[in-house]
């Protein structure tokens, strides 16, 4: 009779679901501002198919025999050089530039994917090369580079990019100065010794757009079957962008030429003595494996003829794998919705702002809290990236994650703040339409795209001839061939080798088997 009963009493309620957590400021529901946040994030990464791999690998093969070319041609780059290629194009805040002087590009309208490669001019990685960097006339963060102890071919080879103390070298003064300079080697503890043969930024990126010019003019001079063709060539700043058409993609390149280093400043060695969210997750050695110096002068005063900007791209590559999920999806969709507010007027603040708060907000909350598996959590992290980014705007203090003594928006006027602040607070009060804004921003990127595609696939397309693309009909074939490789062998090395003369006989190689 029990059992009978039991079977037929009500049965207990099921555990009401949880309410979302409303944002106090806006009235957003965080659970919304989440899906927002992750519906932006996948139009964002977009759709990376068979083809748009093979036509971005093609892109890049471009880029780099370009470079082949200069270094053939000039010979002053170095012969094994190492360059570093981040995902996003310049105005992405992948590296800390002045942001006036970074150029209006729009995806969907200009490009479909961009990248931003350091180029190294000089690499400066033999520890017993001697290295000055002459912080005495910079801002933190910033030094000039003096070649003097260099040795005399790197001195010859870079001697047209150098300045002395008042000005460029002269043939007189070179030959002066090897008179006075025969048979002795100043000391690093002599004032002299950092003095002269400044190598200048503004000269190098001068000499850098000429010889990168001169090679994609050569390249465009005779265009080859299944090579992308350059679109634009553009110089922006420091900058030298160019954008290819390949296939049906168009990929932007921001290349920057910099000085490379292995190791670690001095000036930054406070940084390793503290404690950060990667501390178990990546070697001391990874993360602290080279810097760089960018062509980039304080932006209070800063001599562009001398002045170099210190940067951690190395590591900050190696950081960006410890930062959780979540809060990665909340800095991308953050990203996003304040590069429209940015862009115009630019004010000196750049998105790699962003990005540094990024880092310390990672080093500050913890790990529990940032990689929180509860549906709120993307919402929450955009709503405190917004935040915080507003406190260090009316503060006009963002210190450097790698060197804090470093305010970055030092520069920034009382009202260039109070602008950007207004944006801010526009954003804030009402997150959810400005995350709306991006997605429909997003789709029609990708909308832009797809059509594209599809004129640059059909037959008799205005504009698009064989020769200035790597896909037409019968090519696709390739892609398809790919596809169904990559489907038959699952986990393995899958290469892909194109004659430029005759891509219509492609040659496969499967781990160490050729087809």
């Amino acid at each position: 009779m029990d059992t009978l009963m039991s079977a037929v009493a009500p049965r207990s309620p099921a555990p009401a679901k949880k309410p979302s957590e409303v944002d106090f400021r806006s009235g957003a529901a965080l659970d919304q501002l989440s899906s927002q946040v992750s519906e932006l994030v996948l139009l964002e990464q977009g759709e990376f198919g068979d083809q748009t791999a093979l036509e971005v690998h093609t892109a890049k093969d471009f880029i780099f025999n370009m470079l082949g070319l200069v270094q053939k041609v000039d010979q002053r780059l170095p012969v094994a050089n190492e360059y570093l290629l981040l995902s996003g194009g310049a105005r992405e805040g992948v590296l800390d530039l002045n942001p006036e002087d970074l150029g209006d590009y729009a995806k969907g309208a200009d490009f479909d994917l961009d990248f931003t490669l350091l180029v190294p001019a000089l690499k400066l990685h033999d520890r017993n090369q001697p290295v000055t960097l002459d912080m005495r006339h910079s801002p933190p963060c910033h030094s000039w580079l003096s070649l003097r102890l260099c040795d005399s071919n790197i001195l010859s080879r870079w001697s047209v990019c150098c300045q002395e103390e008042n000005g460029l070298l002269t043939e007189e003064d070179e030959e002066e100065e090897g008179e006075m300079g025969k048979g002795s080697v100043p000391s690093l503890g002599s004032p002299q010794s950092l003095d002269g043969c400044y190598f200048s930024p503004s000269l190098v990126t001068d000499w850098f757009w000429g010889v990168v010019s001169e090679a994609v003019e050569e390249l465009r001079r005779s265009p080859q079957r299944g090579i992308p063709s350059p679109d634009r060539l553009e110089r922006n700043g420091p900058l030298t962008t160019i954008i290819l058409q390949a296939g049906s993609s168009r990929v932007l390149y921001d290349l920057l030429p910099v000085v490379s280093f292995r190791g670690w400043p001095a000036v930054a060695q406070g940084w390793l003595t503290a404690n950060h969210f990667w501390d178990g997750k990546i070697t001391e050695e990874e993360a602290i494996s080279g810097f760089y110096l960018l062509p980039c002068c304080s932006p209070l005063g800063g001599r562009p003829d001398r002045e170099w900007r210190l940067a951690f791209s190395r590591s900050e590559v190696q950081l960006k794998k410890c930062i959780p999920y979540p809060m990665a999806q909340a800095f991308q969709a953050a990203k996003a919705v304040l590069s429209r507010i940015l862009a115009r007027p630019r004010t000196g603040l750049s998105l790699y702002h962003l990005r540094t708060l990024l880092f310390w907000a990672c080093d500050r909350l913890p790990a529990a809290y940032l990689s929180s598996p509860d549906p709120d959590t993307p919402g929450r992290l955009l709503l405190g990236l917004l935040d915080d980014l507003a406190h260090c705007i009316l503060g006009k203090n963002c210190p450097n994650y790698f060197l804090p003594q470093c305010n970055m928006l030092e520069h920034l006027t009382d009202s260039q703040a109070l602008l950007v602040a207004r944006k801010l607070a526009h954003v804030r009060s009402d997150p959810s339409e400005h995350l709306r804004a991006a997605v429909d921003q997003a789709q029609q990127a990708g909308q832009l795209k797809k059509e594209l595609t599809g004129s640059t696939n059909g037959h008799g397309s205005p504009g698009h001839h064989p020769a200035n693309g790597i896909i037409s009909p019968s090519e696709d074939k390739l892609a398809q061939r790919l596809q169904q490789l990559v489907t038959e062998n699952p986990g393995k090395s899958i290469s892909v080798f194109l004659n430029p003369d005759d891509v219509t006989r492609p040659h496969f190689r499967i781990d160490d088997k050729f087809y």
